[in-house]
């Protein structure tokens, strides 16, 4: 296990911790800021998870900050570093997408998600990486360099957004922006020991962002907390109703979907965590029908076709074959092939999957108010594993950590996974919480309920008084 890199300028631990400080002048933006850009570099050289550092912006965006925390005109997130995804347009800055075709790509206007939080006085300090196109888990690339899980860089931080988890369990940023499609999102804030959550879908919008499946594709917000993702969340414009209704919330136990089980470690951790949700919730076994069990069936593979052909349509729309053959890499490449050998009917019989699979979703939840289940079924795989073994079961890493995942992306349903108890010497293992479509706000509400009682939130380190900090070289 490696450990967290020592700084000189305390690091607040939680974003609305960084604000009062903020507005009491204990810090300041630019201190926060050049500290952030610190860290930043020091996980881009030790994890891979920045593809690229935007410091002049960042440090003028900052020295504003301070000028509107002098003039008592800050905004809901003034002076709050965060990075973006690098399938995100960010005006001004390259963005690769995660593929060597776009070196160069300089976007002329931000994504709707970074004009909603810049504008609330939030400061990009750079991309995070990103699979090829978010098509893929482990943030691997042949033209950039993989990134490392920085609990263990033998292993692989998740992805697609590996990058954005991997940049705040290093404490470069305490939240940041990625996307979710299948789990890219949840997928490696489990694996990094981190908050990831995906809003209903079309709850954020998605122009600026590089379609992956544009039918599932969600903005995703992560971060150290789950209060990190509420203030980002609420500044963003999802509606945070402050409830005390939540403890009489009705909690449905998914312990395993099919074929996939889960790893003894992911077992353990998760069953602890239900016995102590069942203290303060209505908790109901879902797992002991077969009914609820045989709704999973074929979601997958519908997913799966969903992707592949939507994928396709958005590569063949933007660019020739050869294009493609000559820039992209080998793994995109072979997607692509199968996805021309797609066709119509495949296309519409995964939708049948999916209104099929949507309509008993919506009917299971009709008499529960959230769905619990593990995020992933194991841990972090290697970074050169091609396979996962878990008991009888093989599979492809994709299919291992996306099988819990990704049919809340086909139906739409917001959900959230948030760090298990850690153990020691032992890697991050998470549990998902999925809501109703446009309870949102009441999801995050019950996650940082769920949260607390695990005890895995963060405590807030005391901040001396502070003016200046070293600049970046």
């Amino acid at each position: 296990m490696t450990g967290q890199p020592s700084y000189s300028f305390p690091h607040p631990a939680g974003l609305r911790h960084a604000l009062a400080a903020l507005a009491s002048r204990r810090i300041t933006a630019t201190g926060l800021t050049e500290e952030a850009l610190l860290r930043a570099q020091a996980s881009k050289q030790s994890l891979n998870a920045f593809a690229a550092i935007d410091q002049d912006r960042a440090l003028q965006a900052a020295a504003e900050s301070d000028r509107r925390y002098g003039e008592g005109s800050q905004r809901p997130l003034e002076g709050l570093p965060i990075a973006i995804k690098d399938l995100i347009d960010t005006k001004g800055i390259e963005t690769l997408y995660g593929s060597a075709a776009y070196r160069g790509n300089v976007p002329a206007a931000d994504a709707d998600i970074v004009k909603t939080l810049t504008g609330c006085g939030a400061i990009v300090i750079g991309k995070t990486t990103t699979h090829e196109f978010a098509w893929g888990v482990t943030t691997a690339s042949p033209s950039f360099g993989d990134t490392l899980n920085p609990l263990d860089h033998s292993r692989i931080p998740g992805g697609s957004s590996g990058g954005a988890a991997a940049a705040i369990a290093h404490g470069a940023v305490m939240a940041g922006v990625g996307t979710d499609t299948g789990g890219s999102a949840r997928i490696p804030a489990a694996l990094c020991g981190v908050v990831g959550f995906k809003p209903t879908l079309g709850t954020l919008s998605t122009r600026g962002v590089f379609p992956l499946a544009a039918t599932c594709d969600h903005v995703g917000l992560l971060g150290g907390q789950v209060d990190d993702v509420l203030v980002l969340a609420d500044a963003a414009g999802i509606d945070i109703r402050r409830s005390d209704a939540t403890p009489s919330a009705r909690l449905g136990i998914v312990r395993q979907i099919a074929p996939v089980p889960l790893s003894p470690e992911v077992a353990s951790a998760f069953d602890e965590a239900v016995e102590q949700l069942a203290q303060r919730f209505s908790c109901v076994d879902l797992g002991e029908t077969r009914r609820f069990d045989a709704m999973f069936d074929m979601v997958f593979d519908a997913f799966a076709a969903i992707v592949l052909i939507e994928g396709g349509i958005e590569h063949f729309r933007r660019h020739d074959w050869d294009r493609i053959a000559t820039h992209y890499n080998p793994e995109t490449v072979d997607r692509l092939r199968r996805a021309q050998a797609m066709d119509l009917r495949a296309y519409a019989s995964a939708h049948q999957s999916r209104r099929h699979f949507t309509a008993r979703l919506h009917e299971a939840m009709s008499t529960l108010d959230y769905l619990v289940l593990p995020t992933c079924p194991c841990t972090a795989p290697p970074r050169d594993a091609g396979t996962v073994d878990i008991g009888n079961w093989t599979g492809t890493v994709r299919e291992a950590l996306m099988t819990y995942t990704a049919p809340f992306n086909v139906a739409g349903f917001p959900a959230i996974s948030i760090p298990l108890p850690s153990r020691v010497g032992g890697l991050p293992a998470a549990l998902q919480v999925v809501g109703r479509p446009g309870g949102d706000g009441a999801l995050l509400q019950v996650a940082q309920q769920i949260e607390s009682m695990l005890g895995t939130v963060s405590v807030a380190q005391d901040l001396p008084d502070h003016t200046t900090t070293r600049r970046p070289e």
